[in-house]
């Protein structure tokens, strides 16, 4: 065995499954956590061939119901089959990430008697947008995070602002039992690659400036403000987007007519609707003159550290936990953004907050050469501060601060 603690790890997203941050980050934590603990991962979705992974359909019954009451129906079998797996019987402790799966966390905590471990990505108070997607599932998704981080051993921030917010949205938890775990990048992945045959492919010239972002188009990514914010963009500089996985069809309606705009009055505006590989993500975020970040609430920002880690240099909206990953003048730009403390992180004033924001990437992309040298110091921050091996062992210490609690 790798170890003596037998830790169950639940998630919605895991490989090949990956759509957002949350699933790199159980990706990447696994992968080195299976060398500190005897570690078997339950998610949702296909069968999985790995071995140490069982993946879960949603229930046939629940089929048409409201997508949260589904999910719920996944982490009740989650919460069942924990700790039986391979002829062995037992776990020592559960740990689970996003609402999704915190509620087999909560359950599985209670059902086998051992401590609950939460790792907060983001917090659904701050995300009430959802409701234009989950309808009254927003209500059930919240019922299922509050009632997982009350009941946890130990709750993970990923950033000290997160922390923040946590402590803030549910003032009853013991800020003893918060800690900062900050997400990790494996930079031997994510690396320069200065080849332009998959830049060429996606249809970007490497020859001209370029501004890119990477990112679902949901409300918290803020990209509405940067399409309106890119029309100020100097005529020789290109816009990509890889953007999709759109929340409503709102959204979607509301970002493709601002594209549209954008591309009948310039040239260069690209856009990928699709998850790129990442030897094409690579190459791309290699070439891009900035990457930008105009997010209205991000807890760390895993995609950041993946445009780092390529020798990007970040323009990036100073919310939440981004400070602690972009240093402004050193390895890219902060966007200052005075924001309603309503959950939703919408700007106070949002012309002025487009405006600061098409200012700062103009400056950015106004002298390449300060961008490629806070490219490189981004690079070496990348190397130097967020390895996965850390993320691991300070996620172990966590696990023995929680076996030493009561269990919930």
């Amino acid at each position: 065995m790798p170890g003596e603690m037998r830790v169950e790890m639940f998630t919605k997203e895991y490989p090949p499954e990956v759509y957002g941050g949350a699933g790199v980050h159980v990706a990447e934590l696994a992968a080195v956590l299976r060398h500190r603990v005897d570690l078997h991962v339950r998610c949702f979705g296909r069968p999985r061939q790995d071995p140490g992974v069982t993946a879960y359909a949603e229930p046939a019954d629940l089929a048409g119901q409201n997508p949260a009451l589904r999910t719920l129906g996944v982490d009740l079998r989650m919460a069942g089959d924990a700790g039986r797996e391979g002829g062995v019987d037992g776990v020592d402790l559960v740990h689970s990430h996003t609402w999704y799966a915190n509620f087999a966390g909560h359950v599985a905590g209670l059902l086998h008697e051992v401590p609950h471990v939460v790792t907060a990505h983001s917090l659904e108070p701050l995300r009430p947008w959802k409701a234009e997607q989950l309808g009254g599932g927003y209500a059930l998704s919240s019922f299922a995070e509050r009632t997982a981080y009350h009941g946890a051993a130990a709750v993970i921030a990923v950033s000290d602002g997160m922390r923040r917010d946590i402590l803030r949205c549910y003032p009853e938890l013991d800020p003893e039992k918060v800690h900062v775990v900050h997400n990790g990048i494996d930079s031997d992945a994510w690396y320069p690659d200065e080849g332009t045959d998959h830049v060429v492919g996606l249809g970007v010239d490497p020859g001209r400036p370029t501004v890119v972002f990477v990112g679902r188009i949901t409300r918290q990514k803020g990209l509405p403000y940067l399409l309106r914010a890119a029309a100020s963009l100097p005529d020789d500089v290109q816009l990509v987007l890889c953007a999709g996985a759109p929340d409503t069809a709102q959204i979607m309606t509301e970002v493709s007519g601002l594209v549209e705009q954008l591309q009948a009055t310039r040239s260069g505006v690209v856009w990928i609707e699709r998850m790129l590989p990442r030897q094409q993500l690579r190459q791309l975020l290699t070439h891009a003159t900035v990457f930008v970040c105009p997010s209205v609430y991000e807890p760390l920002g895993i995609v950041n550290l993946e445009a780092m880690s390529c020798s990007a240099p970040v323009v990036a909206t100073s919310t939440g936990g981004i400070p602690e990953v972009v240093l402004d003048g050193e390895t890219g730009w902060l966007v200052p953004i005075e924001q309603l403390q309503d959950g939703t992180g919408t700007p106070v004033d949002p012309d002025r907050f487009v405006a600061d924001l098409a200012a700062t990437l103009v400056d950015a992309v106004s002298d390449p050469a300060r961008a490629r040298r806070y490219g490189k110091n981004g690079r070496r921050r990348a190397v130097d501060h967020f390895s996965w091996d850390a993320v691991a062992d300070r996620t172990v210490e966590v696990y023995r601060a929680a076996l030493g609690s009561p269990a919930p």
